[in-house]
């Protein structure tokens, strides 16, 4: 299940609330006016842009906004439901047999997961099931790197084409030294360019393309998980066995409160019967 990961938005939306703010303490509702310049914007994102294009196939470029969206979005699918969800497939696997499983798969969402268990019930060697289904991660970390590598390279060009706009200022200032009516404008399209691609890389692309790589570090964590859960329900472990082993997979903090929550449970279910 997917949901909106709001830090990314609210990160983003901080970090331009703070420079905003930093400017109207210093200049007020004048100074925001003179942080804005054409210019400058056309300089940064336009560069930006056609380095992009001649970086990349189109077939890539077409895939940024959609890599994007990734970032403002999260994952629902908790190790600890992962575990339960094995543990009730070894269950109904060891009392009714492995063919039984093919029942579940219309309560399950996750293809992944679904695509281990025909294989499991195909009687797929668990070698075999093995290297299937890690070529498949190994198949989505490379399009998610070729994903993410557009995000990356707008978050390295971002501050060249900055460069590049103050350079252009510059030149416009010295060569106009004799109209001082000139120096003003052009010194700021030199330090706004700068300016737009730092903030656009080190407050959008950069946070952004390190989220993406995160969550597709927590995915292939997940999918190891997955392969072992499988592979465990395939052979016929029994389900507390295969429960202890997929638990290992667990931070110490979330294995306390699973083992609170059994506890309160437990003792919720002790007074009912008393």
């Amino acid at each position: 299940m997917r949901r909106r990961d709001i830090l990314t938005p609210i990160g983003i939306t901080l970090g331009f609330i703070m420079i905003m703010l930093a400017i109207l303490t210093n200049g007020g509702s004048q100074g925001v006016t003179s942080f804005l310049d054409v210019s400058s914007i056309f300089i940064v994102i336009g560069g930006l842009i056609a380095s992009l294009m001649i970086n990349f196939k189109m077939e890539q470029m077409k895939l940024a906004f959609k890599v994007m969206k990734e970032a403002f979005h999260k994952n629902d699918q908790g190790l600890p439901n992962l575990i339960q969800l094995f543990v009730k497939l070894s269950e109904r696997a060891r009392r009714e047999g492995i063919l039984a499983l093919e029942n579940e798969l219309d309560e399950v969402d996750d293809e992944f997961i679904k695509k281990g268990i025909l294989l499991a019930v195909d009687g797929i060697e668990p070698e075999v099931i093995n290297d299937i289904m890690n070529a498949e991660i190994t198949a989505m970390e490379d399009r998610h790197y070729k994903g993410r590598a557009i995000i990356e390279k707008a978050g390295e060009y971002a501050p060249a084409w900055g460069m590049i706009g103050t350079l252009v200022g510059l030149v416009l200032m010295l060569n106009n030294l004799q109209d001082p009516t000139t120096l003003g404008p052009s010194m700021a399209v030199a330090l706004l360019t700068t300016l737009y691609g730092t903030v656009l890389a080190n407050l959008v692309f950069i946070p952004m393309a390190n989220k993406l790589e995160s969550k597709t570090e927590e995915e292939i964590f997940l999918k190891q998980i997955i392969i072992e859960g499988v592979i465990g329900v395939q052979s016929g472990q029994n389900p507390r066995i295969l429960e202890e082993k997929l638990s290992a997979f667990l931070s110490g903090e979330t294995k306390q409160k699973e083992e609170t929550y059994e506890e309160t449970s437990f003792a919720g279910e002790s007074v009912n019967e008393a």
